[in-house]
């Protein structure tokens, strides 16, 4: 295939085909749904908000994404069209409860977008019981992540602004999805720099078989093991998908602190967060050497960050830290491995998992990794709402219903206090809110007891937590 409907096609990239790797083995196709919301307590004018999101798709290829379906070469193909002129819709909660719009906003996230020669995203205006106004975004994962959906929202309310209000910039415009689509097909037709990516993860799994940490210990792990004496991988996911989301939310005064240890140690949120897991799966198992699955938003340049898309690969982060090693000598591990590893990243995460596969074979719903990580820094009051001055407003997430992983947990920085919220995706078969409530409160404990307390070792840490 090389054209559809006088577009040009493209071929999928890693990202995307990764998302098709886990949506092709779950029944529920909604898997791959991202719905949220934002709102503002402000009067918007709903005229001009629909004139500003049409702005907004044209200035954003990704948000044109269609995909095509080629039956003789049994292959999926991307093509971005000319415009966006579907009607955008106007709903009104406010004669209702916020719960129960709530319940309407979950229910449009369950349902899964028709992938051929489709739109894949849906944006509705609305109002809700609280007299706040704004739009409720859904969107397939394959055209979006978590960056590039705020990224659009922070577009929208830009153009909005230098729309209605006097001395206000038009924002900046977009960059061309088609054009770094371009570049990525052209890393993952062998380039060299492919070549020593796939170098540096083929010798990193070389090294030696991982072991699994459960979140409740080394019981799976035994289990295991009573019909295979070396197993090192365990089963931990279930064969029902139907998922919950839980939130635990850390306030914005001790959301400060974590920042300023890890602002003075030169570190990210995200090196502090791996810590303070491994360290608990580190307790709870009695193992240094820990794995988990972590997300890479691979968004460094202007370019990847304004170009949209879905750009998340997600690899395994395999520690082996001794108890004898300070908390800061942990996080300065973690630090340097990370650093190593971003340089890598846009290798394909299949082929990885595909070559461990292969190098240690499991049986299927095996696995080395209990769960994975994503901490998103970027939200709207970086910049895009600070125009607004000092007018409140809300973001939701709405759960699809579905995940094939047992345990994601997603970290989010809060737009009213900029504190914390960790976002546990979870099987409800695999493990119960009971369980995450366990797990944050040590997650908080030990990260906290470790920045108070750097030069601890990590098993005073565990003794004392």
């Amino acid at each position: 295939m090389e054209t559809r409907n006088g577009y040009k096609v493209y071929p999928l990239t890693a990202a995307q085909k990764f998302h098709f790797y886990y949506l092709e083995h779950c029944p529920k196709k909604e898997v791959v749904n991202v719905g949220t919301s934002l709102t503002i307590e402000y009067d918007i004018d709903i005229n001009v908000l629909r004139d500003s999101i049409y702005k907004a798709y044209e200035r954003c290829e990704a948000m044109r994404l269609r995909f095509a379906y080629d039956r003789t070469e049994k292959q999926w193909y991307q093509y971005v069209v000319d415009k966006e002129d579907r009607e955008i819709e106007y709903v009104d909660f406010s004669h209702g409860s916020m719960e129960e719009a709530e319940e309407v906003m979950r229910g449009w996230t369950r349902v899964p977008f028709e992938r051929e020669d489709s739109p894949m995203n849906r944006v509705v205006m609305i109002k809700t019981p609280d007299g706040n106004k704004g739009v409720y975004l859904l969107a397939d994962h394959l055209i979006l992540d978590a960056q590039s959906l705020i990224c659009f929202l922070r577009d929208v309310i830009e153009i909005y602004c230098s729309t209605m209000f006097e001395g206000i910039e038009y924002p900046r415009e977009m960059r061309s999805y088609i054009e770094q689509l371009e570049k990525d097909l052209a890393y993952e037709a062998g380039s060299r720099a492919q070549q020593k990516d796939r170098e540096y993860f083929y010798k990193l799994i070389e090294q030696s078989e991982p072991i699994y940490n459960g979140i409740d210990g080394p019981a799976a792990l035994e289990e295991e093991r009573k019909t295979n004496p070396g197993a090192r991988a365990a089963q931990f996911i279930s064969r029902n998908v139907e998922s919950a989301l839980d939130i635990f939310h850390l306030e914005g005064e001790p959301t400060a602190r974590l920042m300023s240890f890890c602002q003075e140690q030169h570190i990210s949120l995200q090196c502090l967060l791996i810590m303070g897991i491994r360290t608990y799966l580190q307790k709870m198992n009695g193992n240094d050497d820990v794995s988990i699955n972590v997300a890479y938003a691979r968004r460094a340049t202007l370019a990847e960050k304004k170009s949209g898309g879905t750009r998340i690969h997600s690899f395994p982060f395999r520690t082996i830290i001794p108890q004898d090693k300070t908390f800061l000598e942990g996080i300065h591990i973690i630090r340097d491995s990370q650093n190593e590893t971003f340089r890598h990243t846009d290798f394909d995460p299949v082929e990885y998992f595909s070559y461990r596969r292969k190098l240690y074979p499991v049986e299927p719903g095996r696995t080395y990794e209990p769960m994975s990580l994503t901490y998103q820094p970027l939200t709207l009051k970086d910049k895009g709402l600070s125009k607004l001055g000092d007018i409140s407003y809300k973001t939701k997430w709405y759960p699809n219903g579905a995940t094939t992983q047992a345990m994601y947990l997603t970290v989010m920085h809060r737009p009213a206090d900029n504190g914390l919220d960790f976002n546990f995706e979870h099987q409800v078969e695999a493990i119960s809110r009971e369980r995450l409530e366990y797990f944050y409160y040590y997650l908080c404990r030990i990260m906290f007891k470790g920045i108070e307390n750097p030069g601890l070792k990590i098993s005073e840490i565990i003794h004392l937590v």
